[in-house]
Formats: C-alpha cells, structure tokens, sequence
C-alpha cells in the first residue's frame, strides 16, 4: 500500500459524513441537501404520529406487546405508551435539532440512529416494503429516499461501533 495507499486512505477517510474525531465525539460532514433530509423527516413523522396514531401505517412503530390477549395489551400500553411516545420525540427532535451540527456527543448520535430507524419504519411500511424484496424501484423518489436512510442507519452503526 506505501505511503500512496496511506494518503487514498486518509483521503477517504476525510470525506467520509460521520466519522469518530475522540473519545465519545463524532464528526459530521453531510451535504447541504442531506442535512436539509435530516432536519424535515423527523418534523414529518412527528406530525403524522400526531394526527394519525391509530392509522394502520404505524403498526410497525407500535407493535404490539401481547398480540393475543387484549386486556394484557392495554394495560401494557397505559403503562408504556407515554414512555416510549416520549422517547420516539425525543430522538427525532434531536435529530432535527443536531442536523446542522459538525460534531456530535455518542448520545446525539444514539438519537439520530434511533430516529433513523423509526423513520424507515413509517417509509418502509408506507411503501410497503418487505424485508426480503430486492432494492427495486431506485427511479422512484420515495424509495430512493428509504434507501439513502437505510445506509445512513448503516453508517451510524457502523461509526458507534468503532468499524469505521
């Protein structure tokens, strides 16, 4: 590799939008378009919780605990719902609200990783797709989004875990 291949890699290394730069500390690079993503989508899904909680889009968001006893469910979700309703705001709004930063702390980023997550949830299951379908319809806006929010899921994943 030499010291040509030391200089690609550190090159690469510079461009890539979210790397480790210290101890619980994450450097952001994203473009302009991309961070304009990150701070909308969150605002969204907020305001499609809010007006549609029940909507069966959302399953996916809010499984069910106890799928066959009914009684069991709620009092599962009188006793968690705020909980988790909160921390699901929580994570999205620190995603909305850290989309512009150029570094993050490792809970910002745990945020952004959850918020990423719920977000393909809600897109996946608007575009109904499936866990097994192949990455098809890539002219499609909408699919190409869920895509560039499944690698960034996976980029995030890939930094917390120190395989960047």
């Amino acid at each position: 590799m030499g010291d040509h291949g030391a200089r690609q890699l550190s090159a690469a290394r510079r461009k890539a939008p979210l790397r480790r730069c210290g101890p619980g500390r994450y450097a952001v690079a994203f473009g302009a378009e991309d961070r304009q993503v990150l701070r909308a989508l969150p605002t969204q899904l907020g305001a499609a919780v809010a007006a549609q909680p029940d909507d069966a889009v959302f399953r996916r968001l809010f499984p069910p605990a106890y799928a066959n006893d009914e009684v069991a469910e709620d009092e599962y979700r009188q006793m968690v719902r705020s909980d988790l309703d909160e921390t699901r705001a929580l994570a999205l709004d620190t995603l909305a609200k850290t989309a512009d930063a150029t570094e993050l702390s490792e809970e910002e980023l745990d945020a952004w990783l959850r918020a990423l997550n719920y977000i393909r949830l809600w897109l996946g299951t608007l575009l109904d797709i499936q866990e097994d379908a192949p990455e098809d319809d890539l002219e499609d806006p909408a699919h190409l989004l869920y895509y560039l929010l499944t690698a960034w899921q996976e980029l995030v994943v890939s930094v917390l875990s120190g395989e960047e």
